[in-house]
């Protein structure tokens, strides 16, 4: 049991390039099950039943998990069947009628565009090369939608100013394009010539990342949170934000000004459009709140 459940990992890794973080997460749901299936004296996926795992299901509850957790790890499992029975590992799929806990989703809480001015203006009042890089990071996050990790990951040349795109390798290793807007590629040009060149190092001419620490290297997720934080506060938004919070920002403001939800779902590079569907609960409510404010019989 053990070998397939390794082969599955390892299927993750090379063929859908999942992360560390996904493959680990992945072991540790599927490692329960192994253990479950041991105690119910079950020595082949094969002979795994629907009613061994809606006992499974059962066992978690009773353990305290919640909704969501308990409805992460069913994902896994029938991940991983579906992967046996493509592999001839089973017959039968026995997750098929297995029904996962509703969970809420909680919608994600943009900024305002007031806000978002704010703190676009902020790192530029430092006058520094840092100030620089935080203006052009904060902007190409909210002109594009990027996740952090991609932005972090961009290299110097990712980015054509004269076509003004940037080109960013998302989740599962897939290569998107995505369009920028004047302000956007100025700003990056300025931290290129009058940032960026400041910020490398000398024994480190060849790195090429488009944003650097103070010490020449690539800057880190952690590193990236921390000016955020900075900014945000000095810009005055009392709203508790995340690095997340401009994509979320970016989204909800291309749908409120007339942008396709399929559009939306290319900028951000969402594999499925129920994912960016989310974003429309959000639009909606703003429209309802316009709809109170102006409307004279509201």
């Amino acid at each position: 049991m053990e070998q397939a459940l390794q082969g599955f990992l390892n299927h993750l890794t090379v063929e859908k390039g999942a992360s560390p973080h996904t493959v680990a997460a992945y072991r540790n749901d599927l490692g329960q099950l192994l253990e479950f299936a041991r105690d119910g004296h079950q020595g082949d996926w094969d002979r795994v039943s629907p009613r061994l795992l809606s006992d499974y299901v059962i066992e978690l509850q009773e353990r305290g998990y919640s909704n969501t957790t308990v409805a992460r790890k069913i994902a896994s499992v029938k991940s991983f069947f579906g992967y046996l029975l493509e592999e001839g590992e089973v017959k039968e799929d026995p997750t098929e009628n297995l029904s996962s806990p509703r969970t809420g989703r909680s919608l994600p809480k943009p900024l305002s565009e007031e806000d978002i001015l704010r703190l676009l203006e902020e790192p530029f009042k430092l006058g520094t090369p840092e100030g620089l890089r935080d203006g052009a990071m904060l902007e190409v996050l909210y002109a594009s939608g990027l996740r952090v990790s991609e932005m972090i990951n961009l290299n110097v040349r990712d980015v054509n100013v004269d076509e003004q795109y940037l080109r960013c390798m998302g989740k599962g290793s897939k290569e998107r394009i995505v369009p920028l807007y004047d302000r956007v590629v100025d700003v990056v040009q300025d931290y290129v010539t009058n940032g960026r060149s400041e910020l490398i190092a000398d024994s480190n001419r060849n790195e090429q990342a488009l944003f650097l620490n103070r010490h020449g290297d690539r800057l880190t997720r952690q590193g990236f949170w921390f000016i955020l934080k900075n900014h945000a506060v000095n810009a005055g938004i009392v709203q508790t934000i995340t690095p997340h919070t401009l994509r979320h920002s970016f989204a909800t403001h291309l749908l409120a000004g007339g942008a396709s939800l399929r559009n939306v779902q290319e900028f951000l590079g969402h594999a499925s459009i129920a994912t960016t569907q989310i974003y429309t609960h959000i639009t909606s409510e703003r429209i309802m709140e316009e709809y109170d404010r102006a409307h004279p019989r509201a």
